[in-house]
């Protein structure tokens, strides 16, 4: 095997493992924005009204 060859498969492998790194990079910091995106819209939405006090205390379980 030529020495030049080696070199360029290092190089190659050496490329590769970088890309992959940026991708992961990316996609924590893609996923870290979805998250505090998320986070806001549950916050902006508005409080539900409080239900009376006779609704939901019993089940009618009639068939």
């Amino acid at each position: 095997m030529d020495v030049s060859t080696v070199s360029q498969l290092a190089s190659s492998l050496s490329q590769a493992r970088t890309g992959d790194a940026v991708g992961v990079q990316v996609l924590k910091k893609a996923m870290d924005l979805q998250a505090q995106n998320a986070a806001q819209l549950i916050a902006a939405l508005p409080q539900a009204p409080a239900n009376p006090p006779h609704l939901g205390q019993s089940i009618d379980v009639r068939v």
